[in-house]
């Protein structure tokens, strides 16, 4: 999801327009405004002037009573267009007024005037903070989130930051406090590190039910992830090396299909970053995104030392077009939510992916004959070149214990003019 610039004016902070809806309302305007003309117009001229001598007060009154009617037209119409806009754009104003708003969160959104004035490469005045887009809808989450004491420590409250970027408050504000640190004690070197196991003292337990990763071992977190934080005894280090089905494709087969040599990669849903390690055994540099859903995954990455990418699926990813070598994703990709949903995370993935580039679908789990369908749809819009394809079943090892229909792809990014 992307975000949207604050600035403070008269105590409401307002986003910034975008481009289409604010050519929609200029237009809007220019009518209203050659209408009001019209009617100022034929106030003026609507008596004979061989009559004006005898009724010169009476055309005064009658030209009030038209200027009134105008300013009433304007200032209604004026209320009929914030309406629209907002109805457009789909947000309303977050009214920092509040006696319960954080000053903190005030003195972020505040825009601030650069101090040589308009900048003549990009055409700004002012740096203006960023939010996330729903950050309007939990603007009291937000505030005790950014209830703290300046240069003091920061509340230990990593979970009502995840909670706000779950709900599509995502980035959030910058704070003005120190994080809680964590003796990183136990730390391997690299590429050691990528298949040791990780010390329980390295990470942050609060806010999790389980304190250990042996606890964490016992557990079915996801599909991505069961018994995924034993690195040692475990099926993890043999996860991309050894396949189980048909539909375990092995890296050294997906790295044999790149057109102009693998570099780096990105692994979305990442889940405890083996995917990741497996790459950098053979030279990859791999990207992982993560949350810390029931697990302290990102601390966990990069203990292993790969990037753990901190952002959910509703964020625009963060990379400039055409970057990547291979991206990988699982049932991770499955959002939820209307079809458009799906597209809008698919085109993502085809910006930052480069042409030539691979798109790794691994065991995308089908939940119904439509979504399949849809998705496939939806990889055909595409134009991607099917290198490999296959269908088959696996059985749900985190719900029923039934068999299940996945997918499991290998597709190459079209050259497009």
């Amino acid at each position: 999801m992307g975000s949207v610039s604050l600035k403070i004016g008269d105590g409401t902070a307002r986003f910034k327009r975008a481009t289409l809806c604010s050519s929609a309302v200029n237009i809007l305007m220019i009518f209203s405004v050659i209408t009001t003309n019209l009617f100022a117009y034929y106030a003026f001229t609507s008596s004979p002037k061989t009559q004006l001598h005898h009724v010169h007060n009476n055309n005064i009154s009658l030209i009030s009573d038209h200027v009134s009617l105008i300013l009433k037209e304007i200032d209604v119409n004026q209320k009929k267009l914030a309406q629209m806009e907002k109805q457009l754009l789909g947000y309303e104003s977050i009214d920092l007024s509040r006696p319960n708003i954080a000053n903190e969160l005030k003195l972020f959104l505040q825009g601030h005037q650069l101090p040589l004035g308009k900048d003549s490469r990009t055409g700004i005045t002012e740096m203006a903070s960023s939010v996330g887009h729903f950050c309007e809808k939990n603007t009291d989450l937000l505030s005790q989130y950014m209830s703290y004491k300046v240069s003091g420590p920061c509340p230990d409250d990593w979970s009502v930051a995840q909670k706000l970027i779950l709900q599509g408050c995502e980035p959030l504000p910058r704070r003005r406090c120190f994080g809680k640190t964590i003796p990183k004690v136990g730390l391997q070197t690299f590429p050691i590190s990528l298949w040791k196991n990780v010390s329980n003292k390295t990470v942050n337990w609060s806010g999790l039910n389980c304190k250990s990763f042996e606890c964490l071992n016992g557990k079915k977190l996801s599909r991505e992830c069961i018994g995924c934080f034993d690195l040692v005894n475990g099926y993890e280090n043999k996860k991309f090396t050894k396949a189980k089905s048909k539909n375990d494709f092995l890296v050294d087969e997906v790295l044999a299909l790149g057109s102009g040599g693998i570099r780096i990669g990105f692994d979305i849903g990442g889940g405890s970053g083996s995917f990741a390690a497996t790459m950098a055994d053979r030279n990859v540099t791999v990207i992982a995104t993560t949350l810390n859903i029931d697990a302290p995954f990102s601390e966990f990455i990069s203990a292993r030392g790969i990037f753990p990418l901190y952002i959910s699926l509703d964020h625009r990813f963060p990379f400039y077009d055409n970057v990547f070598d291979l991206i990988r994703a699982s049932s991770a990709l499955d959002i939820g939510g209307k079809p458009e949903k799906l597209e809008f995370l698919m085109f993502d993935i085809d910006r930052v992916l480069r042409a030539g580039g691979l798109f790794w679908l691994d065991n995308f789990y089908y939940p119904n004959e439509e979504k399949k369908q849809a998705l496939t749809r939806l990889i055909e819009k595409f134009g991607y070149k099917k290198l490999k394809w296959v269908v088959g079943e696996k059985v749900d090892s985190v719900g029923s214990g039934k068999s299940e229909v996945v997918l499991s792809a290998v597709l190459q990014k079209p050259f497009r003019a």
